[in-house]
């Protein structure tokens, strides 16, 4: 189970940092060209922007505390965070009618809560 958790967060952590990357160097109509993208109409340029940031420090939470050995308690944390994060994205695309997408946000809800509930219970760094 440690193996699929590591392997879980580390494949979420790239998804989440390649996204964020491309919502803080791409711009608002890029992004809104982009397949799936139509959710940018409902932002400004500074929210995309943000949340590119809480991607990456997403990403960057979901693997580098446990590899570092530092405070590796924010992994189960970030997970949470990513879960909270996909619940905004799926209310997003639910009232833009976009079902496709949100089949895609409630598996990384669901990766993100499975790491959480690893993290936290039975594979925890703690204990």
């Amino acid at each position: 189970m440690n193996i699929a958790l590591w392997i879980i967060a580390a494949l979420m952590a790239v998804a989440l940092l390649s996204g964020g990357v491309l919502k803080l160097t791409l711009s608002k109509e890029k992004l809104a060209a982009a397949p799936g993208g139509g959710w940018t109409e409902d932002f400004g340029a500074g929210a995309i922007k943000a949340i590119g940031a809480v991607e990456v420090l997403a990403a960057v939470g979901l693997v580098l505390p446990a590899v570092l050995g530092i405070a590796p308690v924010l992994v189960p944390l970030a997970a949470v965070g990513v879960a909270l994060l996909m619940v905004g994205a799926m209310i997003t695309h639910l009232r833009r009618h976009e079902n496709r997408v949100i089949v895609v946000n409630l598996a990384y809800l669901a990766l993100a809560l499975f790491v959480a509930w690893g993290r936290f219970g039975p594979q925890s760094f703690i204990g």
